[in-house]
């Protein structure tokens, strides 16, 4: 669906950046590239580096390779950290050491994530692992942002001048340029990168499978969405069999997928959220001409354009002092169930989670001089109800 997306728009014009971690064989064969047809190679000059494909006219693609992107940064990270090393007497690993650990995938596809800042392209195409990886892997930069600045706070960073004489007073080591250094690059980076994900020219299309499985996790899908304020573009219902077949075996199956259907049908009417229709090809689906069907199918069944500024990132309070005596913080948050959900206040924050999704939410200023008085669910929308604090709680209003 990514690289269906991807040649419909450079089939109107545009030029195009499709990202994905798929090995470089099944993009080609996908893509109707030959080997060797792409570009000037298939893998490009290094790791996420655009190659154009000449079977698509205005179309590049950037792949992830997450091990050759750790082996890079690491390299990188040992060059910058040379000294520290020589005066430890430690040697240095070789590049064949360094093998890629576990989540190194994620932050190769937070670090792809930026291409989309750059004025080459007029369209980029990520293909996100599935969730809830994917919607983790978007949110990550809000995140380790915040990281950031809890464990090195700009304040430290401006005064790191005075490092020498705080130093002295407190009789410890502090430290060094290397890391303030390092914390501001890193903050620059990741700023960048959470504008993209941000930014109302960006949405999120949710594809799967029709399937109890795959039902479950678009709604608690929906629900993360939601809470991180993305906007959700379209969900699309992938590889549907054929109703009204004499097989048993396959009706059983059809049967079952339009029994889900049904339930998305209803989901995202109710929601405003277009539902595209995608049929099973038979097989797997191989270049552009394919591809351009795919597409064709997914505009033809989309029920409505959806709003391009997407969902308030924050949701909104609403003042009922006069009447209920207590202030309520409302948050979207269409599939949700009562019992994933996760809320915990921590000073001026709110810590909500909705089964593998959680995010920090800074109160309103209104709110930091109130008490949690209780929450609900209802309707797809929680609502947190706060009551003025009176130690807090400005006299007279």
């Amino acid at each position: 669906m990514a690289a269906a997306t991807a040649c419909a728009a450079a089939a109107e014009g545009q030029r195009v950046l499709l990202v994905s971690a798929e090995s470089g064989g099944r993009l080609r064969a996908l893509l109707g590239e030959g080997e060797g047809e792409s570009g000037d190679g298939a893998e490009g000059d290094g790791p996420g580096t655009p190659v154009a494909l000449r079977a698509v006219p205005g179309l590049w693609l950037a792949r992830i390779d997450a091990g050759e992107e750790f082996r890079t940064r690491g390299a990188a990270l040992q060059e910058r950290g040379k000294a520290a090393l020589d005066l430890l007497g430690t040697a240095p690993l070789d590049g064949e050491e360094l093998t890629e650990l576990p989540g190194a995938g994620t932050f190769a596809l937070v670090h792809a994530l930026g291409h989309a800042r750059s004025a080459d392209w007029d369209t980029v195409v990520i293909d996100l692992p599935p969730t809830p990886y994917g919607l983790n892997a978007l949110v990550l930069p809000e995140q380790l942002r915040r990281y950031l600045r809890r464990l090195v706070p700009p304040e430290r960073q401006a005064a790191r001048a005075l490092r020498p004489v705080l130093a002295q007073l407190a009789g410890a080591p502090a430290p060094g340029p290397w890391l303030y250094e390092a914390t501001a690059r890193w903050e620059r980076e990741l700023a960048a990168v959470q504008d993209v994900v941000e930014s109302p020219h960006t949405a999120v299309r949710l594809v799967a499978e029709p399937g109890p499985l795959a039902a479950d996790a678009l709604r608690t899908a929906r629900a993360g969405l939601r809470l991180h304020g993305l906007a959700l573009e379209a969900v699309v219902a992938n590889r549907l069999l054929p109703a009204g077949s004499a097989d048993p075996w396959l009706a059983s199956l059809s049967g079952q997928q339009q029994d889900v259907l049904k339930e998305l049908r209803a989901t995202c009417e109710a929601e405003g959220v277009p539902l595209c229709e995608l049929p099973h090809l038979g097989r797997d689906p191989r270049g552009p001409e394919d591809l351009a069907a795919l597409a064709r199918a997914a505009r033809a069944t989309a029920s409505r354009v959806p709003d391009p500024q997407g969902p308030a990132r924050h949701g909104w309070v609403e003042d009922r002092l006069e009447t209920d005596g207590h202030l309520v913080w409302r948050l979207p948050m269409p599939g949700a169930e009562r019992g994933e959900l996760e809320l915990v206040r921590r000073g001026d924050e709110l810590i909500v989670g909705v089964g593998p999704y959680r995010r920090v939410l800074p109160l309103p200023p209104a709110l930091r001089r109130c008490r949690v008085a209780g929450a609900g669910l209802r309707g797809g929308e929680l609502g947190v109800r706060f009551r003025p604090d009176p130690d807090l709680w400005p006299s007279g209003h």
